[in-house]
Formats: C-alpha cells, structure tokens, sequence
C-alpha cells in the first residue's frame, strides 16, 4: 500500500497515493492500522484516499464508514476542494457534520490538524 502516517500535534496525517477508503473493511483496516502504529485516534486523510462512492450519500457507504470512526472513537478531517460536488443533501451533510465533534470536511490539511487538537 502506498501509505505514510505523518504524526502532528497528536494527529495522524494520513498520505496515500492510491485510495484507501473504499467500504467499512477498509476503514477498519485504517483505524486499526493508525491506532496500531501510532496510538492515536484523530486522523486527516486526503479526500483522494477515499473512493468516489463515498460521496453518493444515496448508497450508504458515507454512513456506514463514518460510523465505524465513530463506534472506535477516531475523530476524523477529510481534506479537500469539495467544490466540485453539487448534490444539495450531500453539501448540507458536510455542513453539518463540520458542526459536530466528530467528523469534519475541510480544505486543507492546516485546518485538519487544527480543528482535531482542540
């Protein structure tokens, strides 16, 4: 796999060059993988590391990912330009996931590591 854990401020920055998020397997496998190699539970990954189906919200795959970080208690930034998607309710899911404490969406990978250390 083409994947490097960068740690920052308590942070697992995740760098890929292929997807890595595909289904919940993989998600697992992920959770697993950072928690195994640098104990952290608060990750930021690249929005091209997660398959494009993710962002279908009609297909179930955001839900059934994003709550496998949740039932393991991993907070997680997706980091991206989302400018490109035009879907309403999956706009409005951004939106309001970015005001919860658990998942957010954001632009850069700054941000990411900021809003996971507060």
């Amino acid at each position: 796999m083409g994947m490097r854990i960068e740690a920052k401020n308590g942070v697992a920055v995740i760098h890929s060059d292929e997807v890595i998020i595909t289904d919940t397997g993989a998600a697992l496998d992920l959770i697993a993988t950072v928690q195994y190699e640098t104990g952290l539970d608060r990750v930021a990954i690249p929005k091209a590391a997660i398959a494009e189906d993710f962002f279908v919200l009609s297909n179930g795959i955001a839900g059934d990912v994003l709550q496998k970080f949740v039932n393991y208690r991993v907070k997680l930034t997706i980091v991206g330009d989302f400018s490109g998607y035009t879907s309403k309710p999956l706009r409005d899911f951004m939106v309001e996931s970015n005001k919860g404490g658990h998942v957010y969406f954001v632009a850069d990978e700054a941000d990411a590591v900021r809003r996971l250390s507060e």
